[in-house]
């Protein structure tokens, strides 16, 4: 086997579809018999969106997702302090920036679509007990969870996707380092036809108290996330008389039988990363690599980036077309940028719900004033993400385009910048050799402009990995 990937959550399912696109054999191992039933993440933005349609499923998610409309911050009595408004329009990358969903749906849309590649396999019920590698493989020690038969698997390589307590992290000796958050949220999930009758975008209730979230996350399914205190358990709100009252702000005169309680749970919002991801053949991804607070919705996302920047790399290098060595820029450009959407999920975790009594009264003073101040409220709506940091495929220069994302404008033919470059190391620019043109007046030639370049090299995730003037000028290995 070629690839071996642990876990057939978001993660694996989307690495496995990019590396069988580039026609490289791979088999996810999961321990579940399929598709794991409870909802977790719900939420993806306009960058994570175009993962998905580089996966063939853009069309799969628009009919399983519904659109946020922004961010409202509530006091302690539920009076709105600010509220920040978006459009359902495209964003800079093709797709609405802010997509609620159901993720059992989402993996059940990349399972079928994985399902289109001979390359790609998918094995539940199975359980990795073992990872050991030489120079040339990684042995793979797996039991069948129905049978009890042990296996032994042969792989080139091995991606761990096998979530936060991951024994693929255990194997190469990484050791989660902590951002400093660590706190007990309930979530809970409900199903319902009644009209709730709410403002369809995410509630912050800025309450130091009981801090809290509500959102709808499709036609008839909504969720809440409150913060445990520390005498308290999911267990003591199973009880649907006891939960009501938290839920209730939202439902009004809903009755309770007409509010289908799908799952009462507790989960322990972390922040924290890995220290190493990849000892020689075995490289981590998703929650195994790092864990982020839900705050800002990025927390699946961070897997599929992770999938996104790596896949290329490790097609490359099993094709021969780049050396070995190029796997070792997968942590050195996706860590820091996982570890800033840490920090600012975390500080703005603390922004809403931290503070005390001040905090509270700095968010009531504060709060109804932000959109007074420029550029606040398009800073807090925006889905940009940070570029990524300089490596041997990120040539960033001060003011250089490179290790962001190109935008994926519509061009003069009516594809899209992504549809045009299929997936491949492009030059965009106004040279005879450019494979996508920028010419005056185009999108693409404004956005060249902006960074002060001629012509781009664009990574097949989309990602600037050279901008300037003179394409003599760009490395190498990129020419």
């Amino acid at each position: 086997m070629t690839v071996v990937i642990i876990g057939a959550g978001p993660t694996g399912l989307t690495a496995a579809t990019l590396l069988a696109q580039h026609g490289v054999e791979c088999l996810v191992l999961e321990r579940w018999d399929s598709v794991y039933p409870q909802p977790r993440a719900v939420h993806l933005d306009d960058e994570v969106y175009r993962i998905l349609a580089r996966l063939g499923v853009a069309d799969e998610f628009a009919a399983i997702s519904w659109p946020c409309l922004g961010l409202r911050l509530l006091d302690p009595a539920h009076q709105v302090l600010a509220e920040f408004q978006r459009g359902t329009e495209p964003g800079p990358h093709g797709f609405p920036e802010a997509n609620m969903f159901d993720q059992p749906d989402l993996e059940r849309v990349l399972r079928a679509n994985l399902r289109r590649f001979d390359h790609a396999t998918v094995r539940g019920n199975v359980e990795v007990t073992a990872l050991t590698q030489d120079a040339g493989h990684v042995r793979v020690d797996i039991t069948d969870r129905g049978t009890g038969d042990q296996e032994t698997i042969h792989a080139e390589y091995v991606l761990g996707c096998d979530g936060a307590n991951s024994l693929t992290r255990d194997a190469i000796g990484a050791t989660l380092r902590d951002l400093g958050l660590e706190q007990r949220w309930l979530v809970v999930d409900v199903a319902t036809t009644a009209d709730i009758d709410q403002w369809e975008g995410v509630h912050q209730l800025c309450d130091p108290a009981r801090p809290g979230t509500y959102m709808r996350i499709g036609k008839t399914r909504y969720r809440w996330e409150f913060r445990l205190r520390p005498d308290e358990t999911a267990d003591d709100f199973s009880d649907p008389a006891r939960l009501h009252p938290l839920i209730s702000p939202w439902t009004g005169d809903v009755p309770v039988a007409e509010l289908e309680i799908v799952r009462v749970a507790e989960y322990t919002f972390r922040a924290r990363i890995a220290d190493r991801w990849r000892d020689r053949r075995i490289l981590i991804l998703g929650d195994a690599a790092h864990l982020t607070p839900p705050f800002i919705g990025q927390g699946m996302g961070a897997g599929l980036r992770d999938a996104h920047n790596l896949a290329w790399k490790l097609a490359a290098v099993l094709d021969g077309s780049l050396p070995e060595s190029v796997l070792d820029t997968y942590q050195t450009e996706r860590a820091p940028h996982a570890r800033s959407i840490i920090r600012l999920a975390t500080l703005i975790g603390a922004a809403m719900t931290a503070g005390g009594r001040m905090g509270v009264l700095l968010r009531k003073l504060i709060a109804p004033r932000l959109h007074l101040i420029p550029g606040v409220r398009a800073r807090v709506l925006s889905s940009q993400t940070p570029p990524l940091s300089r490596s041997a495929l990120v040539h960033r220069t001060p003011w250089s385009l490179a290790g962001a994302l190109c935008p994926n404008v519509v061009l003069a033919d009516g594809r899209r910048f992504d549809e045009a470059a299929d997936g491949r190391l492009v030059l965009v620019g106004q040279s005879a050799d450019a494979a996508i043109s920028a010419e005056p007046g185009t999108e693409l030639h404004r956005w060249l402009r902006a960074g002060r370049a001629r012509s781009a090299f664009v990574r097949p995730d989309g990602t600037v990995a050279w901008a300037g003037r003179d394409v003599r000028t760009a490395p190498a290995l990129l020419r």
